[in-house]
């Protein structure tokens, strides 16, 4: 019998999830890892067939589902899988303290996975990996990570299917007008945001709330904060399961960072660090202030911003959203309750945290994470000292600016010892090729907006 313990009591130990299957509540569980574009990839099992064959040995999935575009096209360039190496097979390491039931879906359940090379070594370019990386470098200092993403999107009253077979022009958004904290907004998206919230707290999310938002459609659901590993395997799960959700009833939802020319989808990172006893330490009581220790976290976040931006920012369009007076930041920068900021600072004492405003709806968590983590910890060792506050708006301050394109971010990191030592070589050289690729596809394709310019005017 495992001696694995599930994250709550809304998930499902070895033993029940073996019972449940046994009974036929259960007959489909579905093995997946989170792969560079931020999405679930892996396989849907039968139940009895996971009981007698891959509960106890795992199973394997193609090692390019580590190399492929967005597409799924192979590519070019990756170490891990090639065509001279024969895409071979890596295995899929089940985490059983992530089984779950997925409500949505009768009879599953889900399992959340690590990946290692068939010898059982870990591959270290997998994303979830890479986080793991950074939460271990974080305990052996002395601390546990927390943090929260809160993940906008856009509802559309069209379907998938409808989008795609009319090139996604045309689409109808859910609301009709901004809605930013609307009850009456939210209101009319409440039978998709409300089987959203209850499906996933069944899945053993702790749902916070719904809001509106600014763009035709927009709302968000919010969660509450957990470890950061956690906090990145529920993002995962909520990301999919939500477009699920939205199809089951003829809607379709994007976390793109920008579908159109309004606002665009963010997703505010939340950290801070503990004492592994649970002790708080970026807050001093006594003072009623920031600890040194804190400084020097948001101190290292801001250092490394630029160098890490492809992690916060991943995808062409992922740029789009970085312009003046969106509510999106440009300027590395922090403030007291400053939305303007990159870095914004809220709570105290216990809820004292950093929030970083970079990030997209796109983004990958575990590298947003990851990252975010590094810089932290990088601050922490190094003992960086906090510059000055900007005060008012950050978009006029004259402080550096984040970058504004995939290429210029991509070259950020390129040129970064402080990313090889902290992530490695091998690591960054993956995630370069991943940029190289998306460039090349951008680079090579007609737009619409090309052809409207210049089909006759040219």
């Amino acid at each position: 019998m495992s001696t694995v313990q599930p994250r709550n009591d809304r998930m499902l130990t070895v033993e029940q999830l073996r019972s449940a299957i046994l009974s036929d509540e259960i007959d489909t569980v579905v093995l997946g890892f989170t792969d560079m574009q931020g999405r679930l990839q892996g396989k849907l099992i039968h139940g009895r067939f996971f009981l007698d064959s891959v509960l106890g040995h795992g199973t394997e999935g193609c090692n390019y589902l580590l190399a492929v575009d967005v597409e799924m096209n192979t590519v070019d360039g990756y170490e891990i899988s090639s065509w001279e190496t024969g895409y071979g097979d890596m295995v899929f390491e089940l985490d059983l303290s992530t089984i779950r039931r997925l409500p949505h879906r009768p009879g599953t359940a889900l399992i959340q996975c690590d990946l290692a090379l068939e010898d059982g070594t870990p591959v270290r370019v997998s994303p979830r990996a890479i986080l793991r990386a950074q939460a271990d470098r974080a305990a052996a200092l002395g601390f546990t990570a927390l943090a929260g993403t809160e993940l906008e999107f856009v509802v559309y009253d069209t379907s998938y299917e409808d989008a795609w077979n009319s090139g996604y022009r045309d689409l109808v958004p859910a609301n009709l007008y901004n809605v930013d904290y609307s009850i009456l907004g939210s209101s009319r998206v409440e039978p998709l945001l409300r089987d959203i919230r209850n499906l996933m707290y069944a899945a053993g999310m702790d749902v916070e709330s719904a809001k509106g938002e600014c763009n035709l459609g927009q709302h968000e659901i919010a969660f509450k904060y957990a470890e950061v590993t956690t906090t990145a395997d529920n993002h995962s799960v909520y990301k999919t399961t939500a477009k699920d959700i939205a199809q089951q009833r003829g809607k379709a939802i994007t976390f793109m960072a920008k579908p159109n020319e309004r606002e665009g989808n963010s997703c505010h990172v939340h950290m801070s660090l503990r004492g592994l006893d649970g002790s708080i330490v970026f807050w001093d009581e006594e003072t009623g202030a920031r600890t040194p220790l804190y400084d020097s976290f948001i101190a290292g976040v801001l250092r490394t911003m630029r160098e890490f931006t492809l992690f916060y920012a991943p995808n062409i369009n992922s740029y789009k959203r970085f312009a003046k007076g969106s509510f999106a930041p440009t300027a590395v920068a922090w403030g007291h309750d400053n939305r303007t900021c990159s870095v914004r600072l809220v709570g105290h004492g216990p809820s004292a945290r950093m929030e970083n405003r970079l990030p997209g709806g796109d983004v990958n968590p575990y590298l947003a994470l990851a990252a975010m983590l590094a810089g932290g910890l990088h601050g922490v060792e190094q003992q960086l000292v906090l510059e000055p506050e900007t005060q008012g708006s950050a978009y006029d301050s004259g402080a550096p600016t984040v970058p504004t394109t995939l290429r210029e971010a991509r070259d950020a990191l390129a040129a970064s010892d402080l990313a090889r030592a902290a992530f490695g070589a091998d690591v960054v050289a993956h995630y370069l090729n991943y940029a190289d690729v998306e460039l090349a596809a951008f680079e090579s394709a007609v737009t619409d907006w090309e052809l409207r310019r210049g089909f006759e005017r040219l």
